[in-house]
């Protein structure tokens, strides 16, 4: 058994009434990949904080190759040799991509000036260790998001010199992406680098991981490894009890198709994002839209939403044509939408629980018409209580609720505006299980109850166990639809491209 790299103990961190790691810790090994599993709450992203000096610890201690540490700051973590990629890109956008490979520890030259072609080439280097064939000298938002990790992940290998910690790094990457990531992570097991694997994907926790450790609570529920802890082994571990999938929908069941025609896009495009797109949205149903990254699945619901403009095609709302120049004319006419980047679109960290649940029906009856109090506290009493949310009160700052519970919070945002039509676009996105299992179950409800739904996900299985019907984007137009009921395999089929799916392409 290979040495102990890093080591936690009896880590305590409470954020006011929240109690966040209670006793918690793990031990890291060199050359291993070490699963971290939790569901949002469980105290996974405050263990990590703790590690790399974003917080300090209330109690316990951390030790790095039997000498205890207490990093002060992200810095400091990076000297002692402990690096992070975080689930948000934490990067400079107007920068180069070298500049924020190097940003910070640039090699100098004579004179002390920077050695660019150094920069460059050293960029270049990184960056053939994930396989990635990029201009190094092009703005770093001149790229898509999944090409933006990446470029994270070879800053942290660029940087890290004993332990590397993964915080959802695939959460923006497709499965090549995916595939080359683990072979990057494999290899540097071999050099002997300890790396601590966050994910909420079992499948990748399987594929790649030495050893399990599950915290539930806050607490520490055990280290295992991958062999002795089964899928449904794993999942108990981490919920404290058996978690069944939701119930998804009865195709052809519950007036399934039937509802009236709610929205409909009639050729609709936009120049440069998206081909015309002709799509009908039906009041009590689940139209579950799927594709991979760069498909055109978020541009269709921004033009849906008036986020974005289309320059060709129509869109109708109760078989009437409209225009709508900004989502809050979307808003007045029913619709709602959570975004996928919920950390920057989504949530107003600052802002309390209460805030953020009444912050959307707030605009949309404008501010001559201010909410009372008591009604702002009845509301998000309300849909604390219905989604579940967990909060040490309304009052706390959404900002330090987990993932989950913030997807939560914007989902109640717009609840509670009683739209007509909810977007949800990727919406289970780097949450929990149990998690998942409570929204996917609120979408069932909402679509009963006669609301329509435009659920978007880039997991197969969320489609096909939603979906009334499903909608495959490929290439930036809507490669077809397939009924309710259908196997993933043929979703997959239609999302490669392939021939013999039963699909209605609209190509």
């Amino acid at each position: 058994m290979s040495a102990v790299v890093l080591e936690a103990t009896g880590l305590r961190k409470r954020f006011g009434a929240t109690v966040a790691l209670d006793g918690a810790g793990l031990s890291l090994r060199a050359g291993e990949i070490h699963a971290l599993m939790g569901q949002n709450g469980a105290g996974k992203s405050t263990l990590i904080k703790l590690l790399t000096g974003v917080e300090a610890p209330d109690a316990g201690t951390i030790t790095l190759d039997g000498r205890t540490i207490a990093p002060a700051t992200p810095l400091d973590a990076q000297r002692e040799g402990i690096s992070t990629v975080y689930q948000e890109v934490n990067l400079c956008p107007n920068l180069s991509v070298a500049e924020n490979l190097f940003a910070g520890r640039y090699p100098r030259g004579r004179l002390g000036l920077v050695d660019w072609k150094q920069v460059r080439a050293g960029a270049r280097a990184l960056l053939r260790e994930l396989h990635l064939d990029i201009d190094v000298d092009r703005p770093l938002s001149g790229y898509p998001v999944a090409v933006q990790q990446m470029v994270a992940i070879a800053r942290a290998l660029g940087v890290s010199a004993r332990v590397l910690v993964l915080d959802e790094p695939t959460s923006s990457l497709d499965e090549g992406e995916v595939r080359e990531l683990f072979a990057v992570m494999r290899r540097l097991r071999e050099r002997g680098m300890a790396i601590l694997f966050v994910t909420h994907f079992l499948d990748q926790v399987y594929a790649v991981s030495d050893r399990i450790t599950v915290l539930r609570n806050g607490g520490l529920v055990g280290e295992f490894l991958p062999a002795q802890l089964p899928h449904a082994a794993l999942v108990t571990a981490m919920v404290g009890r058996e978690v069944g999938m939701a119930a998804g929908r009865d195709p052809g069941g519950d007036g399934a198709g039937e509802g009236a025609v709610l929205v409909e896009a009639r050729g609709l495009a936009r120049r440069g994002s998206l081909r015309p797109v002709d799509l009908q949205l039906r009041a009590g149903e689940v139209l579950a839209l799927g594709g991979l990254l760069g498909s055109g699945r978020t541009e269709l619901a921004r033009l849906l939403f008036g986020l974005d403009r289309a320059d060709q095609g129509r869109l109708c709302i109760d078989d009437a044509p409209v225009d709508l120049r900004h989502p809050a004319e979307a808003v007045a006419h029913g619709l709602a939408l959570c975004p996928e980047e919920r950390k920057t679109e989504g949530i107003v960290a600052g802002l309390s629980v209460r805030e953020n649940i009444v912050l959307a029906l707030q605009a949309r009856l404008g501010w001559r018409r201010a909410l009372a109090p008591s009604r702002q506290r009845e509301l998000a009493q309300r849909f604390v209580a219905l989604l579940g949310i967990k909060a040490g009160d309304s009052e706390a700052a959404a900002g330090t609720l987990s993932g989950g519970n913030q997807q939560k919070v914007v989902l109640a945002r717009w609840l509670a505006t009683a739209p007509r039509l909810l977007i949800l676009d990727e919406p289970t996105r780097g949450i929990d299980i149990a998690a998942k299992q409570e929204i996917m179950g609120e979408v069932v409800r909402l679509a009963r109850e006669g609301m329509a739904v435009l659920f978007i996900s880039a997991e197969i299985e969320e489609l096909t166990r939603l979906g009334d019907r499903i909608a495959v984007m490929r290439d930036r137009h809507l490669a077809g639809e397939l009924p309710g009921g259908s196997s993933g395999a043929q979703v997959l089929a239609l999302i490669a491209g392939e021939a013999g799916t039963g699909a209605e392409g609209r190509a």
